[in-house]
């Protein structure tokens, strides 16, 4: 470890935010990078556990070392450490930015609420280690002969591809939009994550040999046989697109939309991109002076939130059906696992009006069709709605934004009809069937990971299963492989 006393000495700091009334002006990152004296000091913190949770099952998806690294930016040593946090995570500057870290959660620390500021550290050592040159690409010394497809090229595909690359593969990245990057690009706003650093990774990627096809709807434009055929593997990571249905009568008004058509509009416009996309509207969806209502409570919702107030919004009011949590959780009931407490994310921080253990009812319009409203009621504990408590909260848009339910089923999964077996459960998903050691499917040659296999989750766990992915390719191709899992 670094500093033995470093946890008792030094105070918790993270890195601080633009004000709210300046951000919402603008589209850009507003964290404010911290020091890189200030940096060592937060990992000079992290102490000299017996169990160091935070990189357990509790903790990181990827299983970062963090103990390890923190140790070596303490000491200085920048270039190892960088190495070091490689070594599990393909792209710590987009975990270091959109992760909600479960690490610092199970920090043991976490028991005083003065967890190590482990995301920020995470980012500063990307961020450096970009800055004094450190991250080149690693092309293979020896190639193995072996054609992969990568189809979808958000966190998953894009660690897979990689993997595979450097493993000595010849792989071609397929992606159905003109970028890559997937809900990275089009679905987290640039003011969580600027797509510099997606585009960043893709020239490292093509250094180490990827080849990547943009604009290319694999299933619909690409067959999937040309793809078996044209590949010794094919591996399957669509992510998780199709909004879950929210049964509230009234969408059909309009004003009333789901989240995602809505937050990749606005990425494209940011990006410079036609706002026409495959799979979305492009009638311009803008908050610019209106009444906003925002269905759910999650990130995507939160995200609506952010880009509304950046447009103009009037007020924002988000809805979520769940009771308002405790500002503070029971340690030594929880601990080291996630809680359920009281969280504000930076947009809701902005402005927004956030109603707990609110249902709501229906989309109220005028007789042209148009939004003007949205009848919402109180619920109890089971969710169902209590009498006498309606209310019309007025809205010129809203947006439903309540979670995915798989990927969209236009395409791969069309394609291949009845040959791939589709887990339904009880939420009515339509994620691939693969277990998550061997990812393989009921198809030849066809592996799956991400969210197309386990539902609706973080950036981290699709890029560690996409790792793991590419190790099980690695090995059914060579009979071994040396891939991390």
């Amino acid at each position: 470890m670094g500093k033995v006393t470093g946890f008792m000495e030094i105070d918790r700091q993270v890195a601080k935010y633009q004000p709210a009334s300046d951000r919402i002006r603008h589209f850009r990152e507003f964290t404010i990078p911290m020091s890189d004296a200030e940096v060592q000091k937060q990992a000079a913190r992290c102490m000299d556990c017996g169990i160091p949770y935070c990189h357990g099952p509790t903790g990181c998806p990827v299983h970062n070392q963090i103990p390890d690294w923190n140790d070596l930016i303490y000491n200085g040593n920048w270039e190892e450490a960088i190495r070091n946090l490689h070594s599990t995570n393909n792209f710590p500057e987009f975990t270091g930015r959109v992760c909600p870290a479960p690490c610092e959660e199970a920090c043991t620390l976490n028991l005083e609420d003065a967890p190590v500021s482990i995301k920020t550290v995470e980012q500063a050592i990307a961020d450096k280690a970009y800055e004094m040159g450190y991250i080149v690409p690693q092309p293979a010394t020896v190639k193995t002969g072996k054609k992969v497809a990568v189809i979808g090229s958000g966190p998953a595909g894009m660690a897979a591809a990689q993997q595979l690359a450097r493993a000595g593969h010849e792989v071609h990245l397929y992606e159905r939009e003109s970028k890559a990057g997937g809900l990275l690009r089009y679905g987290i706003p640039d003011f969580k994550m600027e797509k510099n650093f997606i585009d960043r990774r893709v020239d490292q990627m093509r250094g180490e040999g990827v080849t990547f096809h943009y604009g290319v709807n694999v299933g619909v434009d690409k067959p999937m046989d040309e793809m078996f055929a044209e590949h010794d593997a094919v591996l399957y990571c669509g992510g998780s697109e199709t909004p879950r249905d929210a049964g509230i009568p009234g969408v059909d008004f309009a004003g009333v939309h789901d989240a995602m058509p809505y937050l990749v509009q606005q990425n494209r416009r940011v990006g410079r991109e036609n706002v026409d996309s495959v799979g979305w509207p492009s009638e311009p969806i803008l908050a610019g002076g209106k009444h906003v209502v925002v269905v759910g409570g999650g990130d995507t919702a939160s995200d609506c939130v952010g880009t509304a107030f950046r447009q103009g919004a009037v007020k924002v009011t988000q809805l979520d059906i769940r009771p308002q949590p405790p500002e503070k959780e029971d340690k030594l009931a929880v601990w080291p696992f996630w809680a359920t407490k009281m969280r504000t994310s930076s947009s809701q921080a902005e402005g927004a009006v956030r109603e707990f253990q609110v249902g709501t009812l229906e989309f109220v319009g005028d007789e042209d069709g148009v939004l003007t409203g949205v009848k919402c009621c109180q619920v109890d504990d089971r969710r169902k709605p209590i009498a006498g408590t309606e209310f019309i909260i007025k809205a010129d848009l809203a947006f439903i934004a309540i979670g995915f339910r798989g990927p969209f089923t236009d395409s791969v999964l069309k394609d291949l009809g009845d040959k791939l077996a589709i887990n339904t459960d009880k939420r009515g998903s339509s994620n691939v069937i693969a277990n998550d050691r061997d990812y393989k499917t009921s198809v030849d040659k066809l592996w799956t990971a991400g969210d197309v296999r386990r539902g609706q989750s973080l950036v981290v766990w699709a890029i560690r299963e996409g790792r793991q992915a590419a190790r099980a390719i690695d090995e059914a191709l060579m009979g071994t492989t040396t891939l991390p899992r």
